[in-house]
C-alpha cells in the first residue's frame, strides 16, 4: 500500500506540468454565449446613454456660449450662437428620442391615471399647489427616464404622458416633456 501512494505521489509530481481540461473548458456551453450577448446588450445601452449625456452637455455648452455672447453684444455672434443652440437642442431631442424607442419598457405608458382631468400645460404656467404638494405624481427616480438631475426645489412630476419640471416653491412650470410616456 506504501509502494502505491508513493508511486501516485511520484507520477502526480512527474504529470504536474500537463494538465487535462476539465468539462466545464472543454465545452464552451449556451452560458459563454449568453454572457457575451450580455455583455454587448449592456455595452449597446452605455453607447447610447453616453450619446444622450453627451447631446445634454452640448446643449449647456452652446447656451453657455450664448450668454457669453450676449455679454459681449455683438449681433452677429449672438445670431450664431442661437443657431448653434437650436442645433444642439435638436441633437439632444434626437438623441432622447432614439434612446427612449431603444428601450420601451422602461416608458411604457402602463395603467395610469389621474384625479383630474387631463391638461395641456406650457412653460411658464403656474400649477396649483395641491397638484405639487402630493407627493404620488412626483417622478422619484428621474434617472432612470434620463432626466436631468435637478435642485431641491424643483421636482419632476407626471401629467398622464407628459412631464413637467415644476418649481415647487412658487408653482411655475420651468420646463414641459410632451408625451414622455407612450
Amino acid at each position: 500500500m506504501r509502494n502505491l501512494i508513493l508511486s501516485a505521489a511520484m507520477a502526480a509530481t512527474a504529470l504536474g506540468g500537463i494538465t487535462l481540461p476539465t468539462t466545464a473548458s472543454a465545452q464552451p456551453g449556451r452560458g459563454d454565449w449568453h454572457d457575451n450577448r450580455n455583455d454587448n446588450w449592456r455595452d449597446e445601452r452605455r453607447e447610447d446613454a453616453r450619446d444622450v449625456r453627451d447631446a445634454r452637455r452640448d446643449v449647456r455648452e452652446e447656451r453657455g456660449e450664448l450668454r457669453d455672447a450676449w455679454r459681449r453684444g455683438d449681433r452677429d455672434d449672438i445670431r450664431e450662437e442661437r443657431r448653434d443652440v437650436r442645433r444642439a437642442e435638436n441633437r439632444y431631442s434626437r438623441e432622447l428620442r432614439d434612446y427612449r424607442h431603444s428601450y420601451p419598457h422602461i416608458y411604457n405608458r402602463g395603467n395610469w391615471r389621474a384625479d383630474y382631468r387631463y391638461r395641456h400645460w406650457n412653460r411658464g404656467d403656474h400649477v396649483h399647489r395641491h397638484y405639487y404638494v402630493d407627493r404620488r405624481y412626483y417622478i422619484n427616480d428621474p434617472w432612470r427616464y434620463r432626466l436631468y438631475r435637478t435642485p431641491s426645489y424643483l421636482q419632476w412630476i407626471r401629467n398622464y404622458d407628459d412631464v413637467l419640471l415644476v418649481d415647487i416653491r412658487n408653482g411655475r412650470v420651468i420646463e414641459v416633456y410632451y408625451n414622455f410616456f407612450w
